[in-house]
């Protein structure tokens, strides 16, 4: 990706909250302010008349909002096409929606540093093609140029072991750390081993989950409220919008001051009717036992990917506001043998891991022009990642036993180093057989049907009378950059055919710039 004369920074567009940050001629990954003077700003749309778009208001702004403007959590519906709010006879995408979100972080940072042209911004690990697409599409809707899309872990990881002195810096470091990232967000959660030395950062495993994060256990207080409300009065508070958004907003803030507290008085008022419930840590903890097992079930997956046991670990890193829950360092604790690190802070790590990838590209392809010190450039150059695939890739094939049913073949398994190359051997299916169809898969199941399908291509003109059997190579390439081929040929005839998929799903061009267009006419405040 071309990088465009101005500045170049790291992106956080999280569920809950987002971040900028950009690294400073000293080699500092530092967070950009927003316009109140926070370095976090809410992932909150108001919607407002004549094209007035608030972006991260306040809970007492959003108090005195009809609740059926307000938009949040969009991120869970990036990629969704069946997803539109209506604004203004308009539909809105949640590509669209995610771009006023980036404008404004854009329009406040630019109060600090000045124009921004580039930015990476960051996702979770388990996004896949399509809604990686979706948050490319978002960037360029709101003005900016995108240099790449990267995983949130990876991003936090590589926060880390630059603030601590080791990537870029065989001087100071000649050793090899194995640390784990355990990053549970608003909306989202990841975790990801990576080892590193001075100058090569590997990620070994990584697993998530785009539907899991803090929304999910403030949720659980408030259904828990609404059901005691309703079995006392037989009135449901959840039925009534504005009802509902009062008592979130309680209950999420009872979630967060469990943290310090043993006990939070949450009170729901509704119809002329009160209750007031005094939940405690330890309930609040029963009550969102379940969701804490998945989180606990992932980090033992991954770190049985990746090849470590208990105590094996360097460091356990902490990223993500959520992770402030005590129970959460109680499980790690358990299930690492370590003690987790708050060596970075988890709401800006992502960004500014963000700002780092931002910064190695930018030495990498400008040589960091006058911004950066010599002394930075030389540090950022010496740095070679590798990462690994989010999903398995696989081609759509005939079961050998049952040729009506289809299966998928995976070709490139998630976890998988990355660049990547494969190439196997398949059978046509029948006699005279006039052309192959590929079609690539994206997902780890048997049946396609629970696969992602992100293209197809066709192999034509094979030669008449071609007996059954006859050999097909297919060849599946995933380079570091996430740009992904496939190509196949024919052995007989050697006939071929390949694609280039290079997230190639969700709005076309002529939709991204038509919301470009429209992005520009609304005020974003």
């Amino acid at each position: 990706m071309e990088i465009l004369p101005g500045n170049t920074v790291g992106i956080d567009l999280g569920t809950t909250y987002s971040a900028i940050s950009q690294m400073d001629a000293e080699g500092h990954p530092v967070s950009i302010a927003n316009a109140d003077g926070k370095t976090i700003t809410p992932s909150v749309v108001i919607l407002g008349e004549g094209g007035k778009v608030i972006v991260g208001p306040s809970y007492e702004r959003m108090s005195i909002e009809d609740p059926r403007n307000i938009v949040e959590a969009i991120k869970r519906q990036m990629g969704n096409k069946d997803f539109f709010i209506v604004y203004n006879d308009k539909k809105l995408t949640p590509e669209f929606v995610s771009a006023l979100i980036l404008k404004k972080l854009k329009q406040d940072a630019e109060h600090s540093i000045g124009p921004i042209a580039n930015a990476v911004v960051t996702v979770p690990y388990y996004f896949n093609d399509v809604r990686r697409k979706a948050t490319q599409d978002s960037g360029k809707i709101a003005g900016i140029n995108v240099i790449d899309i990267i995983n949130e872990p990876t991003a936090a990881t590589l926060a880390y072991a630059w603030q601590k002195g080791h990537l870029g810096r065989p001087d100071a470091f000649d050793g090899e750390r194995t640390i784990m990232v355990y990053d549970l967000g608003g909306g989202t959660f990841d975790v990801t081993v990576v080892r590193y030395t001075a100058t090569t950062f590997n990620v070994l495993a990584t697993d998530g989950d785009v539907m899991l994060g803090g929304l999910d256990w403030s949720r659980r207080i408030v259904d828990h409220i609404a059901e005691e409300f309703h079995r006392r009065h037989g009135e449901d508070p959840r039925e009534d919008s504005e009802t509902l958004m009062q008592l979130t907003q309680e209950c999420e803030q009872a979630k967060r001051d469990l943290s310090d507290r043993a006990q939070i008085p949450i009170t729901a008022n509704y119809k002329g009717k009160s209750y007031t419930h005094a939940l405690t840590r330890g309930e609040f903890e029963r009550l969102t036992g379940d969701l804490m097992q998945r989180t606990r079930d992932t980090t033992e997956l991954v770190m049985q990917q990746a090849g470590v046991g208990v105590g094996e670990l360097d460091e356990v890193v902490l990223v993500g506001g959520s992770t402030y829950m005590p129970v959460v360092e109680t499980m790690l604790r358990e299930v690492t043998g370590k003690e987790p690190s708050r060596e970075v802070t988890p709401e800006e790590a992502v960004s500014q891991g963000a700002a780092i990838h931002a910064a190695i590209l930018e030495a990498t392809a400008t040589g960091g022009g006058s911004r950066l010190g010599k002394a930075v450039i030389t540090r950022l150059r010496s740095v070679s990642a590798t990462d690994v695939n989010s999903h398995s890739l696989g081609v759509k094939i005939s079961d050998p036993k049952d040729k009506s049913r289809k299966l998928n073949h995976i070709m490139i398994p998630k976890n998988s180093a990355l660049p990547m190359e494969v190439s196997q051997r398949f059978k046509t299916n029948k006699e005279n057989q006039q052309r192959v169809h590929v079609c690539v898969l994206e997902g780890d199941a048997s049946d396609p049907d629970a696969c992602t399908t992100i293209g197809d291509f066709r192999i034509v003109n094979l030669p008449p009378n071609l007996p059954a059997g006859s050999p097909v190579e297919i060849t599946y390439s995933y380079d570091k950059n996430g740009r992904f081929s496939a190509r196949a040929v024919e052995l007989v005839s050697n006939t071929e055919a390949k694609t280039e998929i290079v997230r190639d799903s969700g709005l076309n061009d002529d939709n991204v710039n038509a919301f470009e267009v429209l992005a520009n006419e609304y005020q974003v405040e």
